[in-house]
């Protein structure tokens, strides 16, 4: 059993249709994360499971329990799903103890039981010292931590995090990946976690889903999407990715095939139903380029800009120099320094995706 099984979920606020046709499962104990640019609808699919929107069409359950659809809207408290919202939404006038115990008394869970599980539950985020401080004296992770303790201490199954790094820096949103990872592990809750920063979900999740637009576009492990993307939205969203024209597609092998790329050959990667055809369009990344010495695409060096272990060179390439690419050079690479702006250089393509046509695209 599924422990949420999203169907056909459709939300319009006036003529926008913010959510169409969404369908999703998750199974029980998964990670998955819901990506995507802003406006695309991601927050308004937690605000349906969470119940606090009512969907237009569709069915939402939760282990197996119908909790939206047609003349059905459980209230969100019934429906054993925690929230761990981006600002936190921790009572201000009550302790660290208070708060992670709120649900449990409103549930009428008897004084000591209830002390123990908060106690307890503290222990597990690292705030036992801190349980009669008030939100106002933690830092952001601190509330972070309090707001996953009471997800926690209310024994919920099934969590829901609304973009809940977006107010933390750089740092803190390190440390609190793992304090993600780490929560998941200990509780094995199902957990849903809605962001537009494609690295925290490529870190975290088990699966992702790629929303754009109202609709859920690939839903796949991170590895796929990156090297797999069913089509150019995703090509472009995920890992600095470009998607560029090639000519004269061939396979040669089931998943693989050979192509121009703006007069060279080229191999590729593509799906084992991939056919011949006269023109398509591939997804590459900054690491699927190398300098090709004599050979190669030529490209002009547009921009170059330090990026620590790396230098990155912006180019554009084609007889028009319209085609953006970007190339990733190790500073210990040789040449890499003399790589300037007004330089050409030749390119050589070391690895590449074939976008699936719209009728031979990879299940998810």
């Amino acid at each position: 059993m599924s422990a949420i099984d999203i169907t056909g979920l459709s939300k319009s606020f006036g003529p926008t249709a913010v959510l169409r046709d969404v369908s999703l499962q998750l199974q029980a104990g998964e990670f998955v994360a819901v990506l995507g640019p802003s406006g695309c609808g991601k927050t308004t699919l937690l605000r349906c499971l969470a119940g606090f929107e009512t969907p237009d069409a569709g069915e939402i359950r939760v282990g197996g329990k119908l909790v939206a659809g047609p003349g059905r809207q459980l209230p969100p408290e019934d429906r054993g799903i925690g929230v761990v919202f981006q600002n936190y939404a921790l009572w201000p006038h009550m302790t660290v103890a208070q708060n992670v115990g709120y649900g449990l008394r409103i549930a009428g869970v008897p004084r000591a039981r209830r002390d123990e599980t908060v106690a307890r539950t503290l222990a597990v985020v690292g705030l036992q010292a801190m349980a009669d401080r008030r939100p106002a004296d933690l830092s952001g992770g601190q509330r972070q931590r309090v707001a996953l303790a009471r997800c926690l201490a209310a024994e919920a199954q099934v969590v829901l995090l609304d973009e809940p790094l977006a107010n933390l820096d750089v740092h803190l949103r390190g440390a609190m990946e793992q304090e993600f990872a780490d929560f998941h592990a200990r509780s094995g809750a199902t957990m849903l976690y809605i962001t537009h920063d494609q690295a925290e979900a490529m870190a975290l999740a088990d699966r992702v889903a790629v929303m754009d637009r109202g609709r859920i576009v690939q839903f796949a492990p991170p590895q796929q999407l990156f090297r797999e993307p069913q089509n150019e939205m995703v090509a472009g969203f995920i890992g600095e990715g470009r998607v560029v024209a090639v000519e004269d597609l061939t396979p040669v092998a089931p998943g693989r095939a050979m192509a121009r790329f703006l007069g060279q050959p080229v191999a590729l990667r593509c799906t084992p139903a991939e056919r011949p055809r006269p023109t398509a369009r591939i997804a590459l990344h900054p690491g699927d380029l190398r300098l090709g010495g004599t050979e190669g695409v030529p490209a002009v060096v547009t921009r170059t800009s330090y990026r620590g272990g790396h230098l990155r060179a912006e180019l554009a390439a084609g007889p028009a120099r319209d085609i953006a690419l970007t190339l990733n050079l190790p500073l210990a690479e040789s040449g890499a320094a003399t790589v300037a702006r007004g330089q050409t250089v030749r390119l050589a393509l070391a690895d590449g995706w074939v976008i699936p046509e719209p009728s031979s695209s990879l299940s998810s």
